[in-house]
């Protein structure tokens, strides 16, 4: 067997049923879970059309690199979305369809690895847990740079040494954040940019949740948004992931897409080719009626915006919470995160996630200790149930 499978942390889901073993919630209470991001929304409908009246589809295999229709749809929404020159992106060179961020975002660092060279992998912490693993797998040691503890921002760039820089090979980035909502600027995203330039590195950006926002009039940048701003319209050293999952509810579905330069799509074509992971093309279908369509995705972001609005006053009364920027995160901090998940859980039978199970220990502690990741994926009725229960049980501690 391989390894570096050792070196893997059993999974925070994984950790949390170990946490909650022997536990025993009031039977009277309904169970409402918060400890993971998938959302609940119903499926948009013309999604599913698409999907059922493409079934014919399931006949043959499809090819990796996606039906031609697919990857224009995709070029033309990230050239609206993040207002790119037009035909900076070519749907023929610059585009995968991928089933699903995760799955991608583990292939590309497969790829993009030179385990020859004593990599690093850069990333934030707390992180989204495939970042790690994906690096440990691949010969590479992740290196972790801690979010801002008091205000949860994004990491300090300029605060990562010169060596780790001169051996990164991939540094990650997510914005929005999961789990702190924060959302980088253009210049905080032209800074990556430089410093990718002066030291030969990619950077990948995970931009799963970047639908998830709560003031139209602005929406988050994007890593390709601001190379052009720059000037980078080849995007050179850009990797970017987005996916239906979060943006259009359609976790199942298994869609997303990787975008960027395409002397790193090239190789990773290839790789996927070999490892077989085309998207089926009913899938496919459906991807392209949600990529064109906005309409629902606003009425998405309009029902996180409710449950934003109906929670925080009732979790206030209790704690501290702040408003993320975007995603559908809180991120309370608490006085011990194992402690307040597992005793939430015994007397209110909901479950939320520790902070610590999705960040790494460094010299400066653990960013996400004292914190709890709370998802606000169920229906709103169910959020506002949830919530009067958190602060009862956090009222009853004191």
């Amino acid at each position: 067997m391989n390894p570096a499978l050792n070196k893997l942390q059993p999974y925070p889901f994984e950790r949390l049923r170990t946490l909650l073993a022997g536990a025993q919630p009031p039977a009277h209470l309904a169970h409402i879970a918060m400890y993971i991001g998938e959302p609940r929304h119903p499926s948009p409908p013309l999604v599913v059309e698409a999907l059922t009246n493409n079934m014919e589809g399931l006949g043959s295999y499809p090819v990796t690199a996606g039906i031609p229709p697919l990857r224009e749809a995709i070029a033309n929404w990230l050239t609206r979305r993040f207002k790119l020159p037009a035909g900076s992106v070519s749907p023929d060179t610059m585009v995968l369809p991928v089933n699903g961020t995760r799955e991608a975002l583990f292939a590309f660092v497969q790829v993009a690895i030179d385990a020859s060279q004593r990599p690093l992998l850069v990333m934030p912490n707390p992180f989204y847990q495939i970042y790690e693993g994906a690096a440990l797998l691949a010969g590479a040691e992740p290196y972790f740079m801690p979010n801002d503890a008091e205000h949860s921002a994004l990491p300090d760039l300029d605060a990562v040494p010169t060596e780790v820089w001169q051996r990164c090979q991939i540094l990650f980035l997510c914005s929005p954040s999961n789990p702190t909502g924060a959302v980088a600027s253009i210049e905080y995203l032209q800074r990556a940019l430089q410093l990718a330039e002066r030291y030969n590195f990619i950077i990948a950006s995970d931009e799963c949740y970047s639908e998830l926002y709560f003031d139209e009039a602005k929406p988050p940048a994007g890593l390709l948004q601001a190379a052009a701003a720059a000037g980078n319209t080849s995007y050179e050293r850009c990797i970017v992931f987005h996916s239906l999952s979060k943006r259009s509810s359609v976790p199942g579905l298994r869609s997303g897409f990787v975008a960027g330069d395409a002397k790193l799509i090239k190789p990773f074509l290839l790789y996927r080719t070999y490892h077989g992971s085309a998207m089926p093309p009913p899938a496919q279908f459906a991807s392209i009626a949600a990529w064109n369509d906005e309409a629902h995705v606003l009425e998405n972001r309009n029902l996180y915006r409710q449950k934003f609005a109906a929670v925080l006053p009732i979790l206030r009364e209790a704690m501290a919470v702040d408003m993320p920027e975007a995603s559908f995160y809180l991120w309370p901090q608490v006085d011990n995160d194992e402690r307040f998940t597992r005793g939430l859980f015994e007397q209110q039978n909901i479950t939320v996630l520790p902070g610590s199970y999705i960040a790494r220990p460094t010299e400066a502690g653990n960013p996400g200790a004292q914190r709890v990741r709370i998802s606000l994926v169920a229906k709103v009725s169910e959020c506002i149930e949830a919530a009067t229960r958190i602060r009862d049980f956090v009222k009853n501690r004191k």
